[in-house]
């Protein structure tokens, strides 16, 4: 089956993801888990440390500004899904307005990122990374803050890692997450509307949410 960047919103509009193997494997799969990830866009926790890491603002946020660069970061680890394949599809889907990145970067370089595809008011998270400590928390925390102001209602993050269960993340069954794709589907999120907030801003909405 030829993986085709209207097939790939069809799987996302049906509950599935494509994933490799490995970089080098050429084969995708398509994954429904049994328990999906989620990030809870009213329950996305700021610690302590990470509301400090904000407001040192030595750091700059960009939307969509460096799409190719996000996923190449996503992908250059020793262990990725991320092979051709699926780079190629989501540059696609950049181009075609689907796909999305937030940048986050210090002293000019990019220093950590997060990029998914936008379907109706559904945000599914595809993959973050950090060059350096807490970008990707970063770059989360700003990603949600979009979210939210762009009338999102689902932020799927396929699994749940310890990092993002500290975030706020959770695991939920099937079921459940696939009634709350199809109310998500029935409306439509914005997210390039919003502006790009100030540490402060963004941490006044949270605490005013929490």
């Amino acid at each position: 089956m030829t993986l085709t960047p209207e097939l790939l919103l069809h799987a996302y509009a049906s509950g599935v993801f494509p994933m490799a193997e490995s970089r080098d494997d050429p084969e995708v799969f398509w994954v429904d888990p049994k328990l999906r990830g989620i990030l809870p866009l009213d329950g996305f926790h700021i610690s302590r440390s990470l509301a400090r890491r904000l407001r040192r603002n030595d750091y700059s946020i960009s939307v969509n500004g460096d799409f190719t660069g996000v996923v190449q970061g996503c992908a250059a680890r020793a262990e990725t899904w991320i092979n051709e394949e699926i780079f190629d599809r989501y540059l696609e889907l950049h181009r075609m307005g689907f796909a999305h990145s937030i940048e986050v970067r210090e002293d000019g370089r990019l220093s950590g990122g997060v990029y998914g595809v936008a379907l109706g008011a559904a945000f599914f998270g595809e993959s973050m990374f950090s060059h350096r400590r807490d970008a990707s928390k970063v770059a989360l925390a700003y990603l949600v803050d979009r979210l939210v102001q762009g009338g999102y209602s689902l932020c799927d993050t396929q699994f749940i890692t310890p990092h993002l269960a500290s975030l706020g993340g959770q695991e939920i069954k099937r079921a459940r997450y696939h009634r709350m794709l199809s109310e998500a589907l029935t409306h439509r999120g914005d997210f390039l509307s919003p502006a790009i907030p100030s540490a402060q801003a963004l941490l006044q909405r949270r605490t005013q949410t929490s």
